[in-house]
């Protein structure tokens, strides 16, 4: 039976460790599916057209990674595609606690489901994509923080 695991986030923007986390999925999974989260537009930077048309960018080298959107609940698009595996990177403990508390919830709303978590690497733990915002909004290199993809386009984004 394929294995196939769903990647949820808002990805406002994708940083490299988000990126580290699907690259390491990858070789785990036989479909990662990232699913760019839609999010109350006037609270991200990009729009959701444009966060999925991002990370398609940046993931299109690795061959069994989808990208889609996630306009409903998790819990619906997984009932719908017949998916139960969920992927979740930590960080930290915060990020642990958060996780948790997510996947008890799931899985009163959808039996069967499984949350797998991906413990980021060291030179990423530290990345969010607030902190990308935070410094590229201040003029700061966010060059060692995301892929190329992201970095133009926001740059793009803060000279309008």
């Amino acid at each position: 039976m394929k294995k196939v695991v769903v990647y949820p986030g808002t990805f406002d923007p994708l940083t490299n460790g988000h990126l580290e986390i699907i690259k390491r999925a990858s070789k785990i999974f036989d479909e990662v599916i990232v699913l760019v989260a839609k999010r109350d537009e006037k609270n991200t930077l990009f729009f959701l057209e444009e966060r999925v048309d991002i990370v398609k960018r940046c993931v299109s080298d690795i061959t069994n990674v989808k990208v889609d959107k996630l306009e409903k609940l998790l819990v619906d698009y997984l009932r719908e595609h017949k998916i139960n595996l969920v992927l979740r990177g930590l960080r930290s403990n915060k990020d642990f606690e958060y996780e948790r508390e997510m996947f008890e919830a799931n899985t009163i709303m959808l039996k069967g489901i499984e949350t797998i978590f991906i413990i980021a690497a060291p030179h990423t733990a530290f990345i969010s994509s607030s902190l990308i915002k935070e410094i590229a909004f201040n003029g700061g290199d966010i060059s060692q923080f995301v892929p190329k993809e992201v970095q133009k386009r926001l740059s793009e984004k803060l000279r309008r």
